[in-house]
């Protein structure tokens, strides 16, 4: 059974970005709200989030898609409260029978036992380290982290072991762990990317309403590299005909916080996420989402998103090899260059607390 997704009330959702929670693709059956006949002014509350606990037995995620820099991953949370409307981790939701809408913003689940299933994992015979990669699918630093802390945990765990991490994240709460992050740093064990998508605040509320505006995450970048955490500025995705003239600023601002590298994906749609953005950019900007859209699909081949390796994330064609060139000549002229490769050779596996003495 298909459902046409009929958008939630503004007055329920505010301070988020979808507008409706059609049921997961994997559902037999929709849910549809009908008018029953009974012409009674029902208000109903806003939207809260709701977290639930998962209890993993493995945390570490191979991976081995050539347009990734990272063989294996970890996420310490399902589900994403900063609620970017872009964001390609949304159609994961209707694994767990949730909606990739209003689901996936706030219906959350944490794992708060991700630490000790990662040290367990670590300490696995043969294990060989090599990058964990924190924050590829969902933020680790999104507001419940606050209360949480299993972020922090797991880079106490990392700590300890001397394993290597690379954090992906939009939130300034990775300010918090700068007691943890700078001794990393100074072994030459993280290193941290952090998305600017705009510089414009209420277009950055619009698009990403719970993550903390432009001006705070560079706030962020100019405290992690005082403290000596290795920055790069991810300009994340590029948003065509709405975000793509920003790109040279955004570089530029990074640059003068102290960025030291940079990256750039262009927008990607896939499976709910289209829809989403397409019925965002109607409600949000609609004097331009026929021009948005027109560009993406001319970044992906006709289609609201091609999956095609080698061409997902940088989109294809004239315009994707122009934004292509002038991102490569920003770089050069700001001075970006890549970020020193982590250590792999300070990995070790502490020794369990044991009240039997050693005789050696």
């Amino acid at each position: 059974m298909t459902e046409e997704p009929s958008p939630v009330p503004a007055d329920r959702r505010p301070g988020r970005a979808a507008a409706s929670n059609a049921t997961g693709r994997f559902e037999p059956y929709a849910r549809v709200a009908v008018d029953d006949g009974w012409d009674r002014d029902e208000i109903l509350p806003p939207l809260r989030t709701e977290v639930s606990e998962e209890r993993p037995r493995k945390v570490i995620t191979a991976n081995n898609s050539p347009d990734v820099p990272f063989e294996q991953s970890l996420n310490p949370y399902r589900g994403c409260e900063h609620g970017c409307i872009y964001c390609f981790a949304r159609p994961t939701h209707a694994y767990l029978g949730l909606s990739p809408g209003l689901d996936f913003e706030t219906r959350l689940i944490a794992k708060p036992q991700a630490p000790a299933a990662l040290a367990r994992e670590l300490r696995a015979r043969g294990y060989v380290p090599k990058v964990l990669a924190i924050g590829t699918n969902t933020d680790p630093y999104q507001p419940i982290e606050r209360d949480r802390r299993i972020m922090r945990g797991l880079l106490e765990v990392l700590s300890d072991h001397g394993h290597p991490v690379a954090i992906t994240t939009k939130g300034t709460l990775i300010e918090r762990d700068l007691d943890l992050l700078a001794p990393l740093a100074a072994r030459g064990l993280v290193h941290v990317g952090l998305s600017v998508t705009t510089l414009d605040p209420a277009t950055s509320r619009a698009m990403e309403p719970r993550v903390p505006p432009p001006a705070r995450r560079l706030a962020t970048i100019r405290r992690l590299t005082e403290a000596g955490v290795p920055v790069r500025i991810q300009v994340s995705p590029v948003v065509p005909a709405l975000t793509d003239h920003e790109l040279e600023s955004i570089l530029a601002a990074g640059v003068e916080a102290g960025a030291r590298a940079a990256s750039m994906i262009v927008l990607r749609l896939p499976r709910e996420v289209a829809g989403l953005f397409r019925d965002w950019l109607g409600e949000r900007f609609p004097d331009r989402a026929a021009r948005v859209m027109g560009r993406v699909r001319e970044l992906h081949g006709g289609r609201d998103y091609d999956p095609e390796w080698g061409t997902r994330m940088t989109g294809q064609g004239e315009w994707a090899r122009l934004l292509s060139a002038r991102f490569d000549l920003a770089k050069r002229r700001l001075g970006f260059a890549p970020l020193p490769p982590l250590r792999m050779d300070l990995f070790r596996v502490p020794r369990d607390p044991d009240p039997q003495l050693s005789l050696f």
